[in-house]
């Protein structure tokens, strides 16, 4: 049965054909004869008149190329319960704009669309945060804005990752290690002066051999982990920052990891999660656009998004 399928994304020449795992989502969905939509939050409505979420979404042609890798077909203006399914794919940050696109979203729901990951469940999980519901698997961490209450921490564990609750691709990240004479400008800078919430994490040395993260799709783990280890000088393994990717098997403790958290998420309409892992340690869990798709099927040679279409078939079927 074909399905037609409407992509919420940042705007469409802004993604990386290379990389991008959201084409290659909608690339698997074309190839099994279903029909693509995109639009960007700024194209999300609610009119009283009818007292319908609507999208002018564009109907898109996904071809097997670079460039171009879409033929536009053209636009469409219809309610979001009229799509099968409606994923949100927009990258953070997570600011006011987001939040008020998963409240659109979530009224949408009540209306009847089916939409991934579920808007409410978008907004309960803070990616930096979420890991304090899995304490056996997190490093030590303190989340608080005190420059104070973190060099407390810095102390007691010597060597540290300081990072805002809402950043992406490491930016943000600061490591401190003992005699940091930079500290002070540090705190300042991630705290913003106390304004900022910050979470502090004891330093993983395992980031050498990469931050790897974790797909799981429907509760149930990817095969394959993309590890991101730090460029020379880094401690960050980010691509964004430079890190290199390299597709590997999950260990024992990632499966473990990864199936603990995807049976307490799946339920809550997470159908698509990406973990971050370090050595035995799990660090964050993204949920508003996981990523990595396609360095683990061109490395691996695992159908990644294969695996997603299939189980987004599976729950649009239920």
């Amino acid at each position: 049965m074909s399905l037609t399928l409407l992509f919420i994304v940042d705007p469409l020449d802004d993604l990386k054909e290379y990389k991008d795992s959201t084409i290659a989502m909608m690339r698997e969905a074309a190839r099994r004869g279903h029909i693509v939509h995109a639009g960007t939050p700024a194209e999300l409505r609610f009119d009283s008149r009818d007292g319908l979420v609507r999208m002018q979404s564009h109907q898109l042609e996904i071809t097997q190329q670079a460039d171009p890798w879409y033929i536009d077909q053209g636009v469409h203006d219809q309610p979001l319960k009229g799509y099968d399914a409606v994923l949100m794919r927009k990258d953070p940050p997570f600011d006011v704009e987001f939040l008020n696109a998963t409240l659109l979203l979530s009224r949408a729901a009540a209306q009847g669309a089916r939409v991934i990951n579920d808007p409410q469940a978008l907004r309960d999980h803070n990616e930096k945060l979420a890991v304090l519901e899995f304490p056996r698997y997190a490093a030590p961490t303190l989340v608080t804005r005190s420059s104070l209450g973190i060099r407390r921490f810095w102390a007691e564990h010597g060597d540290i990752i300081v990072k805002p609750i809402d950043g992406m691709g490491g930016a943000g990240v600061f490591r401190l290690q003992p005699g940091d004479l930079n500290a002070g400008s540090i705190l300042e800078a991630v705290t913003h002066h106390g304004q900022r919430t910050t979470m502090a994490q004891r330093f993983i040395p395992a980031i050498s051999d990469g931050d790897k993260r974790v797909l799981v799709i429907g509760g149930v783990p990817v095969p394959y982990c993309l590890a991101r280890v730090p460029a020379p000088g880094e401690t960050r393994g980010n691509l964004a920052a430079g890190g290199n990717g390299r597709a590997q098997p999950l260990s024992a403790t990632d499966e473990e990891i990864a199936r603990a958290v995807g049976k307490a998420l799946l339920p809550r309409g997470l159908l698509l999660l990406g973990l971050d892992v370090i050595g035995d340690h799990l660090t964050e869990i993204n949920v508003t656009s996981p990523t990595c798709f396609v360095e683990i099927t061109e490395q691996a040679g695992f159908n990644v998004a294969g695996m997603f279409i299939d189980e987004l078939e599976r729950a649009v079927a239920r």
